[in-house]
């Protein structure tokens, strides 16, 4: 990993950092080849093209950078979390509410530019 992002890392408020934690991890775990490194002076995750901006806040995590549209089910079921169009703010009092099959459809929609597979076969 990128020394600027480990830094960034180890910077994040104790407070925050088991959620950022946790939207790291899924993301790794699901694409082990993500390359990480800084953009927009916040963690980007980059598969080929593609491209997710995950930033730690005061209020928790911010997620940004999917095709519009395909973030369209999990705001259905968390309205609140979506503060303008492309981001979806986490408090990590809303994590509890989140399940990490959600989170990933956010990620395969960046990083995939589809539908979480999880997703479609729920449909």
């Amino acid at each position: 990993m990128d020394e600027a992002v480990r830094d960034y890392i180890d910077g994040i408020n104790q407070a925050n950092r088991p959620l950022f934690d946790r939207v790291h991890q899924l993301i790794l775990a699901a694409y082990p080849d993500v390359a990480v490194v800084i953009s927009y002076q916040i963690p980007t995750y980059r598969v080929g093209r593609r491209r997710l901006h995950v930033g730690a806040w005061q209020h928790g995590v911010s997620i940004y950078g999917w095709p519009q549209g395909s973030e369209a089910g999990f705001v259905a079921r968390h309205p609140a979390l979506r503060t303008s169009k492309g981001t979806i703010r986490l408090r990590p009092q809303d994590a509890a509410d989140v399940s990490d099959d959600e989170l990933l459809e956010l990620v395969h929609g960046a990083l995939n530019g589809l539908a979480c597979p999880m997703r479609r076969a729920r449909a």
